[in-house]
């Protein structure tokens, strides 16, 4: 059993997030999903991003931070899109990380530190024609986080949608969020 520290993307704690926080309880593994957005949720990016923007990215992010303070060291850090900052920052510079899952987007490696840590797998998800993930240019932070990593990966799924595993949004790719399952759940088998 792995323990894993989940983080949502800009839409806030959503039903979609803690449906895949609970495909992961039942595959046995113990997840927190913190609520960055302190019970905000949001209809669009935009507003969520707004909101992040008024609240203060650094702001956000160190309430990811905090939210492992009562955690053991050992974590498996994942998160979803603005999520994979608090994931990718907690996984680089957090003592005792067991691995990272980065979903959607990707910070350059030295957002937070100079490289990534010895021994901890890394996978990166994202579609191969997201707007946001390519179009942004996290698909080359992540092929340097991936290089960099001794063990890690970068799977690209065919598709245009940036929230693609989110069953309960229209951008729901069930073939590619069921391989992203499949894929998540081999690495979080690797650590335990």
């Amino acid at each position: 059993m792995a323990t894993v520290v989940l983080f949502h993307h800009a839409l806030g704690l959503t039903p979609g997030i803690t449906a895949f926080a609970d495909d992961l309880r039942q595959a046995g593994h113990d997840v927190h999903t913190p609520d960055l957005f302190e019970g905000r949720t949001f209809p669009g990016i935009e507003q969520g991003m707004d909101y992040l923007q008024q609240t203060g990215f650094g702001t956000v992010i160190e309430r990811g931070t905090r939210a492992v303070d009562d955690l053991p060291a050992g974590l498996v850090y994942a998160g979803f899109s603005f999520g994979v900052l608090c994931a990718q920052k907690l996984a680089q510079t957090r003592a005792g990380a067991r691995g990272a899952l980065l979903y959607y987007s990707c910070a350059p490696l030295s957002e937070f530190g100079d490289a990534w840590p010895a021994g901890v797998p890394v996978q990166v998800h994202g579609m191969d024609a997201d707007p946001v993930f390519v179009g942004e240019g996290d698909i080359g932070f992540a092929r340097e986080v991936v290089a960099s990593a001794g063990q890690g990966e970068l799977f690209l799924y065919p598709g245009d949608q940036h929230y693609f595993a989110d069953r309960t949004l229209p951008s729901y790719d069930p073939d590619a969020a069921a391989l992203l399952l499949s894929r998540t759940l081999t690495l979080l088998k690797s650590v335990t």
